[in-house]
């Protein structure tokens, strides 16, 4: 009797064992994986053009002497906004996390363009340097960028172009993946280009640049994304560029 409630208790459990294992093991939620609805979406939308859709939409034309500016980027541009983005300064922000140069020129028409700005100030190249998106060359980038500045001038806006700023070690491996000399290589050709088609160079590295050619440990709580002091340090660097901008006939 005993012997058979034994047999009966080890078959229950190999059961039991058996469904566990037909049932496929369910991953990890992981906030940095995109799910399959996640990515097809992203797909569907690869520019993200979707992303300011409604805003974009509900701007009326500038008035007379409206001076509308536009900032043109990525997480840089995206996080720089609130209380601290220009207060009382009705600057638009159109930046989007993780983008390459290539996405920004496919939705410039609708995040730029139609907007009518007088000003729009390019950040941008950080995340193609670091092949967020696939392999990317320096012509690549530089290409993508000559045509926005090209866009922005035919249709009469005045074109800022920023230099690409610094990252830093200290918290991961940055450098690895966005390597000084290839920064520095970008900004020299962006430096170059905006004097031969005159636009306006607005200089970001060198003001957040600190030892070992990284970016200073006091700007960033991450290594690459400013925090409130980097914000402090490029704000009126970039108003100086706005207002050198308006100020050329």
């Amino acid at each position: 009797m005993k012997r058979n409630l034994w047999i009966c208790v080890v078959l229950l459990f190999a059961s039991m064992a058996l469904a566990r294992a037909a049932v496929p093991a369910q991953p990890a939620s992981n906030p940095f994986v995109l799910s399959a609805a996640q990515k097809d979406k992203l797909l569907a939308d690869w520019p993200q053009l979707e992303r300011y859709r409604d805003e974009n939409a509900a701007f009326s034309p500038p008035g007379k002497g409206d001076k509308r500016v536009v900032f043109m980027g990525d997480s840089i541009t995206d996080i720089w906004r609130g209380r601290d983005f220009f207060p009382g300064k009705r600057y638009i922000n159109r930046g989007i996390s993780g983008q390459t140069t290539g996405q920004m020129l496919v939705r410039f028409r609708a995040d730029v363009i139609a907007l009518k700005p007088r000003v729009v100030v390019i950040l941008a190249g950080t995340n193609d340097i670091a092949d967020n998106k696939g392999p990317y060359s320096l012509q690549m980038i530089e290409d993508n960028l000559t045509s926005m500045a090209e866009l922005a001038r035919v249709n009469g806006i005045k074109v800022v172009l920023a230099s690409i700023t610094p990252v830093n070690d200290v918290y991961f491996p940055l450098t690895a993946g966005r390597p000084p000399q290839k920064i520095r290589a970008l900004n020299a050709w962006i430096k170059a280009y905006a004097r031969r088609q005159h636009f306006i160079y607005l200089d970001y590295y060198d003001a957040l640049l600190g030892p070992h050619d990284m970016l200073k440990k006091d700007f960033s709580v991450d290594g690459i994304h400013p925090n409130p002091q980097g914000y402090a340090v490029m704000s009126p660097l970039a108003q100086r560029a706005i207002d050198k901008a308006l100020a050329d006939p």
